[in-house]
């Protein structure tokens, strides 16, 4: 079983800057099973891709609404992804969620974090 500590979030405003982080642990966890995404649910909508990263050859993939302002960085040493969120819009605000197992086009995810509240103001 993979277990996903998510830390991060909160309230920022617009234009601003937040990281949101999440480290991955378990018996079952390994790198070449996993590429991590982020996903998010606004209020009153469905969950949408973010990102998502591939631990062993850096390859990244972002959701066009986020491409130029996302970030995605990770540390092999902590098994930890990093979000790194610049130039936030209120549109951001939803509910964050980090996971494991799936493709970089945000498919088939299988092991998920908590969910992180981002809120931009306006």
């Amino acid at each position: 079983q993979v277990k996903l500590v998510a830390t991060g979030g909160g309230l920022v405003q617009a234009g601003g800057s937040m990281r949101l982080s999440c480290a991955a642990s378990g018996r079952t966890f390994t790198f070449d099973r996993s590429n991590m995404g982020w996903f998010r649910q606004a209020p009153g909508k469905e969950r949408e891709f973010v990102a998502a990263i591939n631990w062993i050859d850096r390859s990244k993939n972002y959701a066009d609404s986020v491409k130029g302002r996302f970030a995605l960085s990770r540390d092999n040493a902590k098994i930890t992804v990093y979000l790194e969120m610049n130039s936030l819009k209120p549109e951001d605000t939803a509910v964050y969620y980090c996971a494991v197992g799936g493709s970089l086009d945000g498919l088939g995810y299988t092991s998920w974090g908590p969910g992180m509240q981002v809120t931009v103001s306006a």
